[in-house]
């Protein structure tokens, strides 16, 4: 019976031991990965209707809101330099100094931080707002994320 505890307690700790070294490594390939300039989510699953939205529920046009606030946020401050996620700093020729991967990193927690502020405070508030002007608030959203697609029509060559 010794035994048998001294064989499963040897073979425990060299499992944890194999694990511990393949999350090393995970850990520095991600160090090593350049990181997407746009992340999070980045698009919105349909766009609608003034009918198909006049047909939901106040609590699915809310839902809606809410993701196109999300996209809106991950892409809109960034479009200078992409407009699709993937883009990283060493594809923009952006040197990965600690200095700028840093910037990034900040700058994505602010995203991050803000949106969940704004969403906390919008489900709040939301719920009162009159039907019609969430759905014009939504149909205006689509419309922004719609020009998206026509946004390299304003580059010079």
């Amino acid at each position: 019976m010794k035994t048998k505890l001294t064989l499963f307690g040897a073979i425990f700790f060299i499992m944890m031991s194999m694990g511990h070294a393949q999350e090393k490594k995970v850990i520095k390939k991600k160090k090593n990965e350049s990181q997407s300039i746009i992340s999070g989510k980045v698009n919105i699953s349909k766009y609608h209707s003034r009918e198909q939205l006049d047909d939901m529920t106040k609590g699915e046009l809310l839902d809606l809101y809410i993701e196109r606030i999300r996209v809106i946020v991950n892409i809109l401050p960034n479009i200078a330099f992409a407009t699709k996620p993937g883009v990283t700093m060493e594809d923009l020729g952006i040197p990965e100094t600690k200095d700028n991967v840093n910037a990034l990193e900040d700058n994505i927690e602010a995203s991050d931080d803000y949106f969940d502020s704004t969403i906390e405070f919008q489900k709040k508030i939301l719920p009162y707002s009159d039907t019609n002007d969430l759905i014009a608030a939504i149909l205006f959203y689509e419309a922004t994320l719609k020009s998206l697609h026509t946004y390299n029509d304003f580059k010079e060559d």
